[in-house]
């Protein structure tokens, strides 16, 4: 509790479960949290709607047993909860489509991650993660990124 761990409710849409990952790994990383601890932990962070819902997936099948989920698969539960359908086409169709606007590169960026974090089977590796990225900036900067061979 040390770490400042952040709540999640399920009402804060698809950016705000963004945030609450970020800020949950965040926390993993500076407590140490091995990977068989992980969900354990993070779904004492779940309030409200969101651990009603918990509740309601751990019940059938016991806490224990819920608990042996990854975590990877912990946080696909949550973004198919959470992440309704046709925000996800959305946020896909913009992934794909996502551009430097003028010189704003730190926004691109920022958005560039959320979209992969919130839509993961959109990209199979992280080379053609990198293909994506490297699209969407200026022709100017793809040339010398290209160059360095990321």
């Amino acid at each position: 509790m040390s770490c400042q761990p952040i709540n999640f409710k399920g009402t804060e849409g698809a950016v705000g479960l963004i945030r609450w990952f970020e800020r949950t790994e965040s926390v993993f990383s500076r407590s140490n949290c091995t990977e068989d601890c992980k969900v354990k932990f993070a779904t004492g962070t779940l309030t409200e709607e969101a651990l009603s819902w918990w509740n309601s997936f751990a019940q059938p099948i016991g806490i224990e047993e819920a608990y042996k989920i990854t975590w990877v698969e912990f946080k696909k539960l949550l973004i198919k909860k959470y992440c309704p359908r046709t925000e996800v086409q959305k946020m896909e169709d913009e992934f794909y489509h996502l551009t430097v606007k003028g010189n704003d590169l730190k926004t691109y960026v920022r958005r560039f991650q959320e979209l992969a974090t919130l839509c993961p089977t959109m990209v199979p590796d992280s080379e053609k993660m990198m293909e994506v990225f490297i699209g969407g900036l200026p022709q100017s900067i793809e040339g010398n990124v290209t160059a360095s061979k990321p």
